[in-house]
């Protein structure tokens, strides 16, 4: 299986690609957790049915240490017992944020004050993008039909 287009070969995709990672990059340097930042990504791409980041997300929370069971109860994590008060409230955050037409109103009030309590502003603001970037990433990669499953960790630099 082979991608409808190559974002790296592309001229135009080539650019929107680099500024999407340097955006990432800057997100990843933010004081957000990186666990948080992974499981996040993780389960956005779970449910915008991404399997190419769901493959990398999945394979580069592990290489950073994270545990199988975690990963594997993200899709679950309201009734998993294994997140934290703050994770959780980043997961709810998330699933509304990428979730937007299915809620009137886009992400409630209360979710966004339960993240408030966890997270500062700069980590807040972090939230917020890394939702949209990985719904970004998400959407450029189902669009084209990426195929998953052969990513390798920090093949990306």
């Amino acid at each position: 299986m082979e991608a409808r287009l190559n974002f790296f070969t592309n001229p135009v995709s080539g650019k929107v690609v680099k500024h999407l990672v340097a955006a990432n990059k800057a997100l990843a340097d933010s004081g957000l957790p990186h666990s948080t930042q992974e499981l996040l990504k993780l389960r956005v791409s779970q449910i915008n049915g991404c399997g190419y980041c769901t493959d990398m997300h999945t394979k580069d929370a592990l290489h950073a240490g994270e545990s199988q069971q975690r990963l594997h109860l993200v899709a679950a994590w309201r009734e998993a017992t294994v997140f934290t008060e703050a994770e959780r409230a980043a997961l709810e955050l998330a699933e509304q944020g990428t979730r937007i037409a299915d809620g009137a109103g886009g992400v409630s009030d209360e979710v966004w004050e339960n993240a408030a309590k966890h997270y500062d502003e700069d980590q807040l603001a972090a939230l917020v993008f890394s939702i949209a970037l990985i719904n970004a990433f998400n959407r450029g990669n189902v669009i084209v039909q990426q195929p998953a499953g052969d990513y390798q960790p920090g093949q990306f630099g």
